[in-house]
């Protein structure tokens, strides 16, 4: 008999072990893992978040062109890899609400210290289950769905952020090296007028009121190109952070960014559904929804905690019972009233929240059209000048090399013309990053206008 119960209470202990998880320890890393060669950076393009990056071919082997750049962002970003981790622990929250209350078990032993012929051992042997966990329980699991569906969607809103600031970056290098470019043809001329001052200044044919003009211009235009070559340096540092390598690593971007005209009829057709497309505005609906359940479960919690179970004992007299109990609170004094007051307040600041994030995205794109309106009339009048003056540094070019122009004026023309060639770019350049956050904001790729031409 002894050897049976033995047998039986192993049975059992192995039993309920089976069910149990193991631990094992995860040591934090001694240096963080960062890529130095694309290459090693696996990218699913079937993972990526827009379907113009779906349909895009990865290869770093001849260089990174815009659309290149943002996949290897969403695919090595480091913010974007613990957020996938705030995903899983979401996912793990909805697994262990669905889970069944464990039933509780609650056995006694009572040995009689005194007593006379006829006593024997008693015991009480009770199995429950909370009635109130299981009524909750439904609720419970929808909301945690809705959860991990807002996490999910913060996730694909985050990795279109990434996206957006892969692409601004790429732009600014982009229109920062054509700026240089610029500016070193701009501190070439000046340069040479600064030492054609000196050489007269030296011999006596210059005064130095005159040759002061020509020697600030040429300083002015080299602290250009040193401040030019910083923000080229910052940017390229915040891109290889945003791509999740190693500071300093090399990346060879090609390609350009030039777009057509945007289509401000598509972009505004798109702000009615803006909604039911952008995901950050789609998390807040399923996070709304998720504190709507549990607005729903705190109220379903207001009723007295109710356990329920079956009990089978033995008293000292060696007679035998078998009963029922209940476990009830009384709702008193709490009555999780606090609870649902939070779950209420909670819901309606989602509420409020929701309905000002959408009003904020529509602004934010009409500022932005306005702004676009702007800056290509701007970019034209900058465009007509620029062929104005190219023609007349032309002319400008022959005058000078017949003699019939003074250095003075050649040098003052090509200046003026250079300035606003680096006008140019960099209306060229806030017109782009505009784009660029447009597309975030309007939910996608923007709707352009090619039958305009580009620019």
């Amino acid at each position: 008999m002894n050897r049976g119960r033995f047998v039986v209470s192993h049975v059992l202990a192995a039993g309920l072990l089976a069910g149990c998880a193991g631990y094992r320890p995860e040591p934090l890393p001694a240096a963080p893992r960062m890529a130095r060669d694309v290459a090693q950076i696996e990218v699913d393009a079937a993972r990526m978040p827009l379907p113009r990056l779906r349909s895009h071919r990865f290869d770093p082997s001849d260089g990174l062109d815009i659309d290149e750049v943002a996949m290897l962002a969403v695919a090595n970003n480091p913010r974007l890899k613990v957020a996938r981790d705030r995903l899983g622990i979401a996912r793990a929250q909805a697994f262990a609400a669905g889970l069944l209350p464990d039933p509780q078990l609650a056995l006694t032993r009572d040995d009689p210290t005194s007593g006379g012929p006829g006593t024997t051992s008693a015991f009480s042997l009770g199995l429950s289950e909370d009635v109130r966990a299981l009524l909750t329980r439904p609720v419970a699991r929808r909301a945690a769905r809705a959860h991990t569906r807002q996490v999910n969607l913060d996730l694909l809103w985050q990795e279109w952020q990434v996206v957006s600031r892969a692409r601004l970056l790429f732009v600014r290098n982009l229109e920062q090296r054509r700026l240089l470019g610029v500016l070193e043809q701009n501190e070439s001329l000046f340069a040479e007028r600064a030492r054609r001052a000196r050489a007269a200044l030296a011999e006596g044919n210059l005064t130095l009121e005159a040759a002061s003009a020509d020697l600030v211009a040429a300083q002015e235009a080299g602290r250009q190109i040193d401040e030019l070559e910083r923000r080229l340096e910052r940017n390229r540092l915040d891109l290889d952070l945003l791509l999740g390598l190693e500071p300093g690593t090399t990346l060879d971007l090609v390609g350009g960014a030039t777009l057509p005209p945007l289509d401000e009829a598509g972009v505004r057709a798109r702000l009615q559904t803006l909604a039911r497309r952008r995901p950050d505005l789609l998390a807040l609906r399923a996070g709304y929804e998720s504190q709507e359940l549990r607005t729903r479960e705190a109220v379903l919690a207001q009723f007295p905690a109710l356990s329920v179970g079956l009990n089978r004992a033995r008293d000292t007299s060696d007679v035998y019972t078998l009963g029922i109990g209940i476990t009830l609170s009384l709702p008193v004094f709490d009555g999780n009233r606090g609870n649902i007051a939070i779950q209420r307040a909670t819901r309606r600041s989602l509420h409020d929240q929701y309905a000002q994030r959408v009003a904020a995205a529509k602004a934010e794109v009409h500022g932005i059209l306005q702004s676009q309106r702007l800056l290509e009339r701007q970019l034209q009048g900058v465009r007509s000048s620029l062929a104005e003056l190219g023609r007349a540094a032309a002319s400008a070019d022959e005058a000078y090399r017949a003699g019939n122009l003074s250095e003075l004026a050649y040098a003052g023309l090509r200046a003026g013309l250079l300035a606003k060639r680096v006008e140019a770019i960099t209306l060229q350049q806030r017109i782009l990053e505009q784009r660029v956050a447009l597309a975030t904001l309007v939910g996608g790729d923007l709707p352009l206008d090619a039958s305009k031409g580009t620019q």
